[in-house]
């Protein structure tokens, strides 16, 4: 009987080739650098502003710095993927971010660090978008699938787990060792990186879109700035309104030139196939509600609750462990059947973590008020994201896949450091039980509509759909180049 191949295997479908093992741990490596710097950094705040003074303006900028080059290259990042090459634009970004962690962890001003967290999340972009086009380029169907909820599984916890890590290493030593330890972990990835052979370009070298870049940077560091110093200056200030002014002038700019310039570098016409539309409009109400619920979880525990930095990043522990164990599942099953009820339902069990958490009080009683909502959030999060994940990218072609990545990971940062940009105005200026509770009423109707959105936009793909058959570069010439 002849052997039947790829997609249609008689059994086991979804199984991982072992051969592309190091494709999968250095997707898995460089994502997770990328997005445990983002997460790492807020319990060493205080401690940063010790040492450094600044005060509370030098701990915003110093996340602040981080997120905004992050989400306004993102983009440009993915079309460098996807025209230069997977392999080349990730070990490029490797080098960079390595380099910018040493010049933070030895910064001697907050303006040293700032310019340092700046090119930090330069490099972040080139690590994104790349690292998870890897995983396209390389599997296919359901075997695809389950390697993004594997990749998502063990990337995802970054955001949960980076709060541990950040607390012990500034509670046993020095908030400087955040940003050392990133060391470490390149090095690993660019060894086993290494190991795979670039390959050539995954499509023609297009020009580089840097008109685009340069409007995408001022749009949404002009309404970022306006919506987190607003609280300092009022919004009928000069520099607040004409911050915003700029920001949303530069951003319809931008729209016009990506639909008017011949090399865009977030092609319009994408968002007009359905699944990666509206897939990335329940992104942003995902991710808001994920980036604003669990950083006020983080803030709560520790300036209500009385927590440590060490004891609020254990606690976000039950979030970390349910992904992983089951993202990888999720992601097969939603392969299988389709993203639409994974992606409908996971948000939903997510706001509804989110609201068995308003009973939290003061004095709190973490194992009855917090843990439940904990654990209801993280399986919501397992069942949501690596669907979410392959639902978007298998909407567009392959060839595609790291400005999809790009587009993707852009809206979820952004959407994410808007909703923290409104954390102040919904609080009323303090972080109580009072405006906790209320607090997590609004993550919760964030998170219901993403899933809302999903179940009445979400189309299940047929079962020989991009995803399965959709033409791309040979994978073997990522098996350390054996043919």
């Amino acid at each position: 009987m002849k052997r039947v191949r790829g997609n249609h295997r008689p059994a086991a479908a979804d199984r991982l080739d072992p051969a592309l093992r190091p494709v999968l741990w250095v997707a898995i490596l460089a994502s997770f650098i990328a997005f445990l710097d983002g997460a790492i950094v807020n319990v060493a705040l205080p401690a940063i502003g010790e040492d450094l003074g600044g005060g509370l303006a030098l701990q915003q900028w110093v996340v602040d710095a981080y997120l905004l080059t992050l989400g306004a290259l993102i983009l440009i990042a993915g079309s460098l993927s996807d025209g230069f090459g997977r392999v080349r634009i990730l070990r490029l970004g490797l080098v960079l971010f390595g380099a910018a962690s040493l010049a933070c962890a030895l910064a001697p001003t907050g303006a040293v660090l700032v310019a340092s967290r700046a090119v930090q999340g330069a490099g972040g972009a080139l690590l994104v978008p790349s690292s998870l086009a890897l995983i396209m380029s390389s599997y296919r169907g359901a075997a695809q699938a389950r390697a993004i909820g594997i990749w998502t599984g063990w990337t995802g916890t970054s955001a949960v787990a980076g709060p541990l890590l950040g607390g012990l290493l500034v509670d046993l030593s020095s908030w400087r060792w955040i940003f050392a330890i990133n060391v470490l972990p390149i090095a690993v990835t660019l060894l086993i990186l290494g190991r795979l052979k670039a390959g050539p370009s995954v499509r023609s070298r297009p020009p580089v879109d840097l008109v685009g870049a340069v409007l995408a940077a001022f749009g949404l560091a002009g309404v970022v700035f306006a919506l987190i110093e607003q609280q300092r200056f009022g919004w009928a200030h000069p520099v607040i309104a004409g911050s915003l002014a700029l920001g949303l002038a530069s951003f319809a700019a931008f729209l016009w030139w990506e639909g008017r310039t011949a090399h865009p570098m977030m092609p319009l016409r994408l968002f007009r196939v359905r699944n990666f539309g509206v897939g990335n409009i329940a992104t942003a109400f995902i991710y808001a509600a994920l980036s604003l619920g669990m950083l006020m979880i983080v803030l709560f525990l520790q300036q209500v609750g009385g927590f440590s930095a060490t004891q609020a990043g254990l606690a976000t522990i039950p979030v970390a462990v349910l992904m992983l164990l089951l993202s990888g599942t999720f992601g097969g099953l939603a392969g299988k059947y389709g993203p639409r009820l994974f992606m409908a339902a996971g948000p939903m069990v997510l706001g509804a973590g989110y609201l068995l958490m308003t009973a939290a009080g003061t004095p709190l009683d973490f194992p009855a008020e917090v843990l439940p909502g904990l654990l209801v959030c993280g399986l919501g999060l397992a069942i949501t994201v690596a669907p979410l994940t392959a639902g978007i990218l298998a909407a567009v072609g392959p060839g595609e896949s790291g400005i999809g990545s790009a587009i993707n990971n852009a809206v979820s940062r952004i959407a994410g450091l808007i909703a923290v940009a409104f954390a102040g105005v919904i609080l009323g200026g303090a972080l109580d039980a009072d405006g906790f509770r209320r607090m997590l009423v609004v993550v919760a109707l964030l998170a219901f509509a993403g899933g809302l959105v999903s179940a009445l936009g979400i189309r299940n793909p047929p079962a020989s759909g991009p995803s399965a058959t959709g033409p791309d570069a040979d994978p073997r010439e990522l098996r350390g180049g054996k043919r």
